[in-house]
């Protein structure tokens, strides 16, 4: 746990984990970098109409939401999280971006403040690994969705990363972020499973499309931006959990981070990562 709003998470949103990364400014940086990096690979084919009424769910500090309101500047876009702390960075962040037409809304993705069909469309960004029941919180989000609308869901799949060098060190760390969240009641495999569940709601699957990820020595950019600042920062994230849980000790969880350093370094380096994007209709 990690303090007062982890506490509160747990008690008012019981089916809502606790988050695997943290709420630490160091870990609010990794997920701007994240979005900043991956944003052509996730996000190009991602806009909605002017005037069309838009729900981001679980939004955290806004840098999907930041994203969606530069793409879709006429879209009436609400963002929703459970986490106040995280809703008043993502103010903070969209403020300083000049972005002001979006409504920041703390609410629970179980049971959502909203009419019927209240939306047009609804987006999803790296919600749902986090719950333990994505399927009942698919049925909410449903419901809010006009008929036609559509629903966009982007997850990972960490079950897809590939490396090289990969020393046992470096797997055995990558091995316990998956173990981590899957103790806390997620699923950091979710990206293969985003057709079972989309079409288990009763939604008409349009697309499901792998966006890989694949860094080597020509491409410094993705090497500083997704290898060093989102993944290595991510798995150092779980450090504490990782250990607390058993799954690791310290010389060897650090042996891994170690060496996941030296593959961003290394001119021999190689980094391959999925994820999957989903669109389905009401």
């Amino acid at each position: 746990m990690h303090g007062a709003l982890e506490w509160c998470r747990q008690e008012r949103w019981g089916d809502i984990v606790d988050y695997v990364h943290g709420y630490s400014n160091r870990e609010a940086a990794r997920l701007m970098d994240q979005s900043e990096t991956l944003e052509g690979l996730l996000h190009a084919d991602t806009w909605y109409p002017p005037g069309s009424r838009v729900l981001e769910a679980g939004c955290g500090v806004g840098a999907q939401t930041a994203v969606l309101a530069r793409k879709s500047p006429g879209a009436v876009i609400t963002a929703i999280d459970v986490a106040g702390a995280s809703l008043e960075a993502a103010r903070e962040r969209l403020d300083a971006a000049g972005l002001r037409g979006v409504t920041l809304q703390e609410a629970d993705v179980y049971a959502l403040p909203f009419g019927d069909e209240a939306f047009d469309h609804v987006f999803v960004c790296f919600l749902f690994e986090h719950l333990r029941d994505p399927a009942r919180a698919l049925a909410e989000l449903r419901r809010v969705l006009r008929t036609k609308g559509s629903i966009t869901v982007i997850e990972g799949d960490h079950g897809s990363c590939y490396f090289y060098p990969a020393t046992p060190s470096a797997r055995h760390a990558w091995q316990c972020l998956i173990d981590v969240q899957a103790r806390l009641g997620g699923d950091s495999l979710i990206g293969r499973r985003l057709y079972p569940l989309l079409a288990g709601a009763g939604l008409h699957v349009e697309s499901v499309s792998p966006r890989m990820v694949y860094v080597d020595a020509r491409f410094p950019a993705l090497v500083e931006g997704f290898v060093r600042r989102t993944i290595t920062a991510m798995v150092e994230g779980i450090r504490e959990s990782a250990i607390g849980m058993g799954l690791s000790d310290a010389a060897t969880f650090d042996q891994g981070i170690a060496d996941l350093r030296k593959l961003a370094d290394s001119p021999e380096g190689t980094f391959c990562y999925t994820f999957f994007k989903a669109v389905a209709i009401r």
